[in-house]
């Protein structure tokens, strides 16, 4: 249930010692349960009418409340005067939708529809409160083909880094420890898996990556089944717009299982962590 829009309508309200004369603004509200709500009871008492909440409602006019004038159930069409602003949704065109980049070639209205969807979906997006989501109801897990006492290759120690390495991988580790992927693993914990990072660079960017070379030596791999190349073609084949996403650290947003989180340890020139 929300809001269409607002429109006018002039009201006459017929009696005897005069007829009553006001000029309402109604709501049009899309999937209302009910055919209409009355809202500002108390102001119309000022001017003698009063609208009884009843089964067949009802209004009277005056002090003599025996004269009952009934609503009319006729539906006609309406003219909108102004649409209803929706803050959120403005929010999210101010805010989150200025650097994808939308198709010029979409009409006024199918910009409309496509910022409908991603508002109606807008908690698969990232916030500035939320600013990396998260994949629920699912665990990863990893499965070894070796069993405990693991390898000593398993057990990588940090890497020997630069000092402006260093000072970027604490800045990356710091990042994921505010975002909660990350967290200080303790010493009095059992530790049997550690994996080297370091860093890479991109465009004057930096990027932390493990080195799971070790670890996918030992690793069982995962086997699932992916489309062919053509089926994904012929299903694409009749779209005229195609949607392109990016998920921003989209690797940080899958759950572990208690087991796979001990396999991913990591071990930098700082610290262990998990």
């Amino acid at each position: 249930m929300h809001p269409l829009g607002i429109f006018e309508a002039a009201l006459i309200f017929p009696h005897a010692t005069g007829s009553i004369r006001l000029k309402v603004e109604f709501f049009a509200i899309n999937n209302c349960t009910s055919q209409y709500f009355i809202l500002e009871n108390d102001y119309l008492n000022i001017y003698g009418i009063d609208i009884n909440n009843h089964k067949d409602r009802y209004l009277t006019i005056g002090e003599n409340k025996r004269p009952k004038f009934a609503f009319s159930p006729e539906k006609r069409e309406i003219t909108v005067i102004r649409k209803v602003k929706n803050v959120n949704k403005e929010k999210l065109v101010s805010d989150q939708l200025i650097e994808p980049q939308i198709s010029a070639e979409l009409t006024p209205e199918m910009k409309e529809e496509l910022i409908e969807i991603l508002f109606q979906y807008r908690e698969a997006f990232a916030s500035d409160n939320e600013p990396l989501g998260a994949i629920k109801g699912h665990e990863l897990d990893i499965m070894l083909n070796v069993e405990r006492p693991y390898p000593p290759l398993l057990r990588r120690p940090a890497n020997p880094d630069s000092p402006r390495a260093r000072e970027e991988l604490e800045s990356n580790i710091n990042e994921l420890m505010k975002l909660g992927v990350l967290r200080k693993f303790g010493h009095n914990e059992e530790l049997e898996v550690t994996t080297t990072v370091i860093i890479t660079w991109h465009n004057d960017k930096s990027r932390m990556v493990g080195d799971l070379r070790a670890l996918n030596t030992y690793t069982i791999p995962d086997r699932y089944p992916i489309s062919r190349i053509h089926e994904t073609l012929t299903q694409l084949s009749k779209a005229r717009f195609i949607t392109s996403m990016d998920a921003i650290k989209g690797f940080h947003q899958n759950f572990l299982t208690p087991h796979a989180r001990k396999l991913l340890r990591i071990i930098a020139h700082c610290d262990l962590y998990e």
